[in-house]
């Protein structure tokens, strides 16, 4: 019972992961224009993504812009395209492997083990993956933010999508532990109740006493 509920909250978990994962992957809010010094015009907003870039604007909304080509954007953007399709997949890929394990329930527990255990390190490489960029775009911000040679206009911060990723990622390591826990804890459970006794019955030990008592007494004859 413990067991179930465990198994349902780590799949719960892993499903916002996924669902976070893949919603970073499509904003465009990665990069969204800073407002300092003579920046001051807030009434337009430009936002850069892996697959657009918007800018919002105040009285005409929203416009958006597909990059014409990959070699315009930054190359840790470039990278973060690849890396972010890469833990999308995985983590759909450990959503489904999960949703397998937890259905094999009339199959043997060693089969279902090891189908929960793959779900589980499937999700802690997909929160991985997603980590480094994440990381990595968060870390150019803010060196480009703090660095004086970059132009004011140049300059941005994080944005919302970034937030979302570290949030994604902590969702699917968290899934990926409570999997591979109840995997572990599961099979210690199941070597300790089908151990074998060793202790022997009480007439076998009355024998074996009276058997060894013998063989020392013919030993000095």
């Amino acid at each position: 019972m413990v067991g179930g509920a465990l198994q349902l909250a780590g799949l719960f978990v892993g499903g916002i992961g996924v669902i976070g994962t893949f919603a970073v992957t499509g904003m465009p809010q990665w990069r969204v224009s800073a407002f300092i010094e003579n920046n001051i015009i807030v009434f337009e907003t430009i936002w850069e993504g892996l697959w657009m870039h918007c800018i919002r604007q105040v009285n005409i909304g929203m416009q958006c812009k597909v990059y014409d080509s990959v070699l315009a954007l930054s190359p840790d953007l470039q990278a973060s395209r690849g890396l972010m399709c890469a833990a999308s997949v995985l983590s759909f890929l450990a959503f489904v492997v999960a949703v397998i394990g937890m259905k094999c329930a009339q199959s043997s527990w060693q089969a279902k083990g090891y189908i929960i255990l793959t779900a589980g390190l499937l999700f802690i490489l997909s929160g991985a993956v997603e980590l480094i960029p994440v990381c990595w775009v968060a870390n150019t911000i803010i060196s480009d933010f703090y660095n004086p040679v970059v132009s004011v206009a140049q300059k941005r911060e994080l944005g919302e999508a970034l937030y979302l990723g570290w949030v994604a990622a902590f969702c699917l390591v968290a899934a990926g532990a409570v999997f591979c826990c109840f995997c572990c804890c599961g099979e210690k459970t199941r070597s300790y109740e089908y151990s074998a006794p060793t202790h022997y019955p009480a007439h076998s030990q009355h024998w074996r006493r009276k058997t060894e008592s013998s063989c020392s007494e013919s030993q000095y004859v």
